[in-house]
């Protein structure tokens, strides 16, 4: 069944996974009623493909200008001001993908800091969204953005998975939950917290071509498989499938297009 007018607010379409058939692809999530892609930067190296891709697919792929935690290395200061270029001469639809992640390196934290700081800080002078990334430090980045943002920051902590008590937090902050394809995971806990906190919140994602729903689990995500976290959401909650994909909806215009 078809769920109409999702929307993927995280999708790195523009990675070379997608080489092949990217074309084809997003063809697939358009026919299952993806109405846009929203595509989260990493690094420099990323840009051009990412910002070619939306020139190609206007109206439906919205590119976002950020730094990675992960790709934040010796030459972070470099690609931070990359970044603070392509925010002076253009608009874009969030500052992301920024954040921190001590998972795979705590070598590069203090510069991790530096950037999301940074970061944080041209979001609000650019008036834009934040998307971001908390993998292994949730509590750091809520800590972080109280701190720089003094409630003023807006925007969606991607991949949210923590617990029902941080997820109240956030959104007491006025931001979103992220929800993907982790939810349809059995263990993942999430199934709990939605039940708890409710969609008032919350927005799909893929993070494509990442952390593939099930039944795709281990294999490659792509943005139609976002009918699979919705069907998942509808049943934890207990609403028609229609009526998530309307109120998520309606909170992704919220957060890109106030």
């Amino acid at each position: 069944m078809i769920v109409s007018q999702l929307i993927d607010t995280h999708c790195h379409l523009y990675s070379e996974e997608f080489l092949d058939d990217r074309h084809q692809m997003i063809t697939r999530a358009v026919e299952e009623g993806i109405s846009r892609f929203y595509l989260p930067n990493i690094d420099v190296a990323s840009m051009d493909t990412m910002i070619e891709l939306e020139k190609e697919y206007p109206g439906r792929c919205f590119a976002m200008m950020g730094l990675h935690p992960c790709y934040v290395k010796e030459d972070a200061e470099m690609q931070l001001e990359v970044v603070r270029d392509w925010l002076a001469v253009r608009r874009f639809a969030a500052v992301g993908e920024i954040g921190l992640d001590f998972y795979w390196d705590i070598n590069f934290s203090e510069q991790q800091y530096h950037v999301f700081r940074s970061q944080l800080a041209w979001s609000l002078a650019y008036r834009l969204p934040v998307v971001i990334h908390s993998r292994n430090d949730l509590r750091e980045c809520i800590d972080t953005v109280k701190e720089v943002g003094n409630g003023a920051v807006r925007g969606v902590f991607h991949c949210f998975g923590g617990t029902v008590d941080e997820a109240r937090e956030i959104m007491d902050m006025g931001m979103y939950l992220g929800i993907g394809g982790v939810v349809t995971y059995k263990k993942s806990g999430l199934d709990q917290v939605i039940a708890e906190v409710g969609l008032s919140r919350v927005v799909l994602e893929t993070d494509a071509p990442y952390l593939a729903p099930v039944p795709f689990r281990g294999k490659r995500n792509e943005s139609s498989y976002l009918k699979y976290i919705a069907h998942t959401v509808a049943d934890i909650t207990g609403l028609q499938k229609d009526e998530v994909a309307r109120i998520t909806t309606a909170n992704a215009l919220n957060i890109f297009e106030p």
